[in-house]
């Protein structure tokens, strides 16, 4: 495959339709001083086939994605959400954060995406439920939208703003900008944001920030005397730059890279030169750009609504910041300022390396993962260094060089690469987290742009075009297999969570997810070893004290999850869920007082716990408590009208204690709630055979054993049932059934060898 470089202006308008050859057909806004083409050895396309490539790349890689499991963070913010149910009002998400929770609770993490939780909304109601090809799907589509859009908006980074004399805008940077855009589209650190589906509010945000760009850019189409500009494009810059907003906070920051390419590009405004006149009091200033144009009231528009946006979203809010822990981001919470800054500055450094070098990829960075830098003698310092370093260079020449073209693509680079990366920085908020593969992927659009140039420089140098282009070609390549190993790890927990065990093996909370979710499919002797390792590494790390204290009180080492479980509520002593499994490992050492009061304890931290009322109605059942148990359960299915196992435990309790009527009444209202409930209907028909309501318990007993054929306990009852009625045949059918299911079925046996003897004596009369 052959790489061609363009060697004038009349081959390139081959490939833009409409656009006359002549050089004055054309009125300009930006020109720069040279092609940025003429330097790139790479392949000249026409718009709409560099369109489809970079569409095709981008989807060719992580469309093994699509048929994933709902991952990490989808629990809460998609499974969890009851605002994606239809039962929830739209007008709720208007309130609500991202994971469903209230704005207003101190408790909220204040992410306010509305538009991307009614996204997924949109797609549990036509996907009839929590089906997650659909969500999957979805975000390949919106990467791809997105890889398409960046073709223009890089032919307008890197070539310039320019219209034919026909209104239509030019492409001057054909091979830059397929370049640029094949880098962003197969960039293996977008792979959280695709295959993830909480990585939909990331590329929402993408979509219209680019849309409002694009907008802007509409608006400042001049005309023949060159002073003309749109204000409704503005305006609707402005409102699509508000939507990306309300998908997720990075959006707003388009409003800024909007300013800075009025000021650098159309209005060519050298920041050096400005600032000499200022400090001169030259009073040639007017002359210097910032009054030409309207600049300045196009920037009041961008100011205005910007302020405005912010205002809206704290008042939304309700109350001050999220509240997050040491463990999210802990240099945020050290004393010394010198720390928190070289820490900052080390996590800056690390994102440009993410950026740089896409190898080493981890979905989660906390809890250990990286260490505090405490000392200047700490070598990571090289890292920060060397980041600054760079980007000293980098600010030096896109603010002194003379060629304004260089300025133009520097200090847009830097801009696209560092303004959409603010809100992430922990300068003006603290974040709840270290490093997010999430949070570059608008930052990686500078990043592409100024690889590009760079390429541009060294195909400038170098008489080996080819081979430079064969190793670009190498790396897209490499980035391509990156991308589809990724998203294949992000298609299964299980997956994802080992995947992080090689790049973040000091990080607690990966080892407590490989344990979770080897747990979660049984294997609890594995998930001991992984919660251990979690709590070895983090001794504070209260969730996984509590689901080891679980997995060991179901094994009866109790005494051991006893101290996990009382060292975890001493931690963090409003942890209800610890509380609750405290109290029934108590209950199970036969000590109730102190595990009546566990209870009580979570119910206090968790006004709204059903499971707790569940256990605790079980301790009063244990003491023969019954009324107080009967409450307690009541309570249980009130907070939690589906929770069958409270109503099952209430029917019990009343049929045991005589109490039929009352039993029968509370069965019927469970039915009500449950109706596809084995269990209850199992309970059920229990109390109607003894009040003699055969018929009607007969039917509950077999409906309840078609949706259970293997219970052995449905079968032996049923045939007590028939042998009370005198269906003897079919009492006999059922307790052999009963029988070969359990062998050891406690009464089944006897009750089967009774009816034997009913049998055999009838048989006898018969015959006689």
């Amino acid at each position: 495959m052959s790489c061609f470089p363009i060697h004038d202006f009349n081959f390139f308008n081959q490939h833009n339709a409409g656009a006359p050859h002549s050089k004055q057909a054309f009125h300009r806004m930006a020109q720069s001083e040279f092609n940025l083409d003429h330097e790139i050895s790479w392949f000249v396309l026409p718009s709409y086939w560099a369109k489809i490539i970079v569409g095709l790349i981008s989807c060719m890689c992580f469309a093994n994605s699509y048929d994933g499991d709902f991952v990490f963070d989808d629990s809460e913010a998609i499974i969890n959400n009851k605002d994606l149910r239809a039962e929830t009002p739209l007008g709720d998400l208007w309130h609500h954060d991202f994971w469903g929770g209230k704005l207003s609770s101190n408790t909220s993490h204040k992410s306010y995406r509305p538009l991307t939780v009614l996204t997924f909304r949109i797609n549990y109601l036509f996907a009839g439920g929590f089906h997650p090809v659909g969500f999957h799907v979805i975000n390949i589509i919106l990467h791809c939208a997105i890889s398409v859009l960046m073709v223009d908006v890089f032919s307008i980074l890197l070539g310039g703003l320019q219209y034919s004399s026909k209104g239509r805008r030019l492409n001057l940077a054909p091979k830059a900008s397929l370049l640029a855009a094949s880098l962003f589209a197969v960039h293996p650190v977008h792979t959280e944001c695709v295959a993830g589906i909480v990585g939909r509010a990331d590329l929402l945000c993408a979509l219209f920030f680019l849309l409002s760009f694009l907008g802007y850019c509409k608006a400042l189409r001049e005309n023949k005397e060159g002073n003309h500009f749109s204000i409704l494009w503005v305006l609707a810059s402005v409102l699509l730059g508000a939507i990306a907003l309300l998908c997720k906070e990075q959006g707003i920051t388009v409003l800024g890279l909007n300013a800075v390419f009025d000021a650098l590009v159309i209005n060519k405004l050298n920041i050096v030169e400005l600032i000499q006149k200022v400090l001169r009091k030259d009073k040639s200033l007017e002359n210097v750009g910032l009054f030409k144009k309207g600049l300045l009231f196009r920037i009041t528009l961008l100011l205005s609504g910007g302020a405005t946006m912010l205002c809206l979203r704290w008042r939304i809010m309700g109350t001050g910041p999220p509240a997050f822990t040491e463990v999210d981001n802990p240099a945020s919470f050290a004393d010394s300022l010198f720390v928190r800054a070289i820490n900052y500055n080390y996590y800056y450094s690390l994102n440009a390396w993410l950026l740089l070098c896409p190898w080493w990829l981890c979905f989660d960075w906390s809890m250990g993962c990286i260490p505090l830098i405490k000392s200047v003698s700490d070598w990571r310092i090289i890292a920060l260094a060397a980041l600054w370093f760079c980007l000293i260079a980098l600010i030096c020449q896109a603010l002194c060089s003379q060629d304004s073209h260089k300025r133009r693509i520097l200090t847009l680079g830097l801009g696209f690469l560092i303004i959409p990366f603010l809100p992430a920085s922990n300068l003006f908020f603290r974040v709840g987290f270290v490093v997010a593969e999430r949070v570059i992927y608008l930052p990686s659009i500078g990043y592409c742009m100024l690889l590009t140039y760079g390429f541009s420089l060294l195909s400038k140098q170098t008489k080996k075009k080819k081979m430079l282009a064969a190793t670009v070609l190498g790396i897209l390549l490499i980035n391509v297999l990156r991308c589809v190993i990724r998203s294949n790890q992000w298609r299964s927990e299980e997956q994802l969570f080992r995947s992080a065990l090689s790049v973040c093996p000091l990080n607690a909370k990966v080892h407590y997810n490989v344990g979770k979710n080897l747990a979660d499919k049984g294997n609890q002797t594995a998930a001991i070893k992984y919660y251990r390792e979690a709590v070895r590494l983090n001794p504070k790390y209260v969730h996984a004290m509590n689901n080891l204290g679980n997995i060991l009180k179901e094994r009866n080492e109790l005494q051991e999850a006893e101290g996990l479980l009382s060292l975890a509520v001493q931690i963090q002593p409003d942890f209800a869920a610890a509380w609750m499994n405290l109290g029934i490992v108590q209950n199970s050492l036969r000590r109730f007082e102190e595990a009546e009061q566990s209870y009580w304890t979570a119910i206090k931290h968790r006004k709204k716990y059903p499971d707790c009322y569940y256990n605790l109605g079980r301790l009063y059942a244990d003491l023969n408590r019954h009324i107080d148990a009967l409450n307690a359960w009541r309570n249980a299915t009130v907070l939690k009208p589906e929770h069958s196992l409270a109503w099952n435990n209430m029917i019990i309790l009343l049929d045991n204690t005589g109490n039929l009527a009352q039993a029968e009444a509370v069965g019927r209202e469970a039915l009500e709630l449950i109706p596809n409930d084995h269990s209850l209907m199992f309970s059920l028909a229990n109390v109607l055979g003894k009040s003699q309501k055969y018929k009607e318990s007969e039917a509950l007993f077999l409906k309840a054993i078609k949706a259970n054929p293997n219970a052995a306990s449905y079968h032996g009852n049923l045939a007590v049932l028939y042998h009370r009625w005198g269906n003897l045949d079919l009492a006999k059918k059922h307790y052999e059934v009963s029988l070969k299911l359990d062998p050891a079925a406690p009464g089944t046996k006897e009750n089967y060898s009774l009816l034997k003897r009913k049998l055999e004596q009838l048989q006898k009369k018969g015959d006689a």
